[in-house]
């Protein structure tokens, strides 16, 4: 079964309890763990998490519960997992190349027909 992230900005420890179906302090607790997961703080010191670090408290609690790594194996995988990705965002970089490309031929045209 595939757990449904709102689409928000940020989320509370409670509701990322509840998508997560787990205690707030197992969250906070993988927090120190794995730097991956970095909530932002309030004033009032609260911890609101981005939808990124959701997910990747959702890969953390697969890898846990369902895989049943250990936390230092989650620790590896992730990193494998991380090492995989990132031939994407080399692909990524040369899109926005070739789009910056574009954009400064365009401008090109712009200047002439001016």
């Amino acid at each position: 079964m595939e757990t449904i992230i709102p689409d928000k900005a940020y989320f509370r420890i409670g509701e990322v309890s509840k998508i997560l179906d787990v205690e707030p302090y197992v969250i906070r607790y993988w927090e120190t763990e794995f730097k991956t997961v970095s909530p932002v703080r309030t004033k009032t010191a609260q911890r609101l998490y981005r939808k990124k670090d959701v997910q990747e408290l959702l890969t953390i609690k697969n890898l846990l519960y369902a895989q049943r790594f250990t936390i230092d194996g989650a620790k590896k995988q992730l990193q494998k997992l991380r090492s995989n990705e990132e031939p994407a965002i080399k692909d990524d970089e040369k899109q926005k190349l070739f789009l910056m490309r574009i954009k400064r031929e365009l401008q090109q045209i712009k200047d002439m027909m001016s």
